[in-house]
């Protein structure tokens, strides 16, 4: 049905379009002011308000055959011409859409009434699909998504460089499980997607942001995708060599190969047996350390004494002292 003031309208202005725009064009044409002065990008601004209400209503006119048509025709009969308002006050037309938006009264800004059809791909369709909602009724937004709510929980070293699955309590009392990727680092956030606050009014649940804290590990620490070990070794297999055994994280020990003359803090690595993520593989790092007996027998302490008067006359910090000087 016809609105009284079509006449005083120019729908083909309001959207910057030619007459003979096709109907792929005029879409495109209305989707780009659409977003441009849509509410939900001009907060407060109640000329963008009131200007994407004089496109909406352009564009729910012109986009339907029957009604543009129509409104081309009372164009072109000139001056004087006027038609008795449609919709009879009834409510579901496209003024009331507005007003339940907008927070004005059935009868509209001026007390017209327009006429309000949807269809497949039309007017409802386009904005559904630019602001996110689904395609169930124009409505003041769509519906509200449940809020999110942030939580914390800390798990054992293994589990964070293994990954596992485990059972955590939500404030509420409910169970909800928790699937920890292997790799997960300490304070990375994990999302739970749905497992938030519910909708007030039918949409999407929250999600559950969860922190994970890592507890640290008696041995061995992280180190990108690689794990670190210190690992004693003695004087004479540092000095002489030796085939030592390694600890894994969650595994059996490996054996390596001490190279004679070994200092302390060269890193002898394994491959693969470091963080198993997403992101790669890493390796084991076993931090070679040259223990130091703290106690020596006497017969100890004159065997070392004696191989103190005949060791190499060499002062290994003669190449430090040199670097400090300069």
């Amino acid at each position: 049905m016809a609105s009284q003031d079509w006449f005083d309208k120019d729908f083909y202005k309001v959207l910057g379009v030619s007459k003979d725009i096709s109907d792929a064009e005029l879409k495109k044409a209305y989707r780009k002011l659409a977003r441009q002065y849509h509410p939900d990008s001009n907060q407060g601004d109640a000329k963008a308000e009131s200007r994407f209400k004089e496109i909406s209503e352009a564009y729910s006119v012109l986009s339907d055959a029957e009604q543009r048509k129509e409104y081309d025709q009372i164009r072109a009969m000139g001056s004087g011409a006027r038609f008795t308002a449609g919709g009879g006050g009834q409510g579901g037309g496209f003024e009331d859409v507005f007003g339940g938006m907008f927070g004005q009264g059935g009868g509209g800004a001026r007390g017209q009434s327009y006429s309000y059809q949807q269809a497949p791909g039309g007017f409802d369709d386009i904005l559904g699909g630019m602001f996110g909602r689904g395609g169930g009724g124009f409505g003041a937004y769509g519906p509200t998504r449940g809020r999110d709510v942030t939580a914390r929980t800390t798990i054992d070293f293994i589990t964070a460089v293994k990954g596992d699955t485990i059972k955590l309590q939500t404030a509420d009392g409910k169970p909800i499980t928790v699937k920890i990727p292997a790799g997960v680092a300490d304070q990375q956030k994990i999302k739970l997607r749905g497992k938030g606050e519910p909708s007030p009014d039918g949409g999407e649940p929250g999600d559950i942001v969860l922190t994970v804290s890592v507890r640290k590990h008696p041995v061995f620490e992280r180190d990108g995708l690689n794990l670190r070990v210190n690992v004693p070794v003695t004087f004479v297999e540092a000095t002489l060599g030796a085939t030592i055994e390694v600890p894994t994280l969650g595994g059996a020990p490996v054996k390596l190969k001490v190279a004679a003359g070994t200092p302390s803090g060269r890193i002898l690595r394994v491959k693969g047996r470091g963080v198993e993520s997403s992101k790669g593989k890493g390796d084991l790092l076993a931090v070679v350390q040259v223990a130091v007996p703290s106690h020596l027998t006497p017969a100890q302490r004159e065997a070392l004494e004696a191989f103190h008067a005949v060791e190499p006359a060499e002062n290994p910090r003669t190449e430090l002292l040199a670097k400090a000087r300069e």
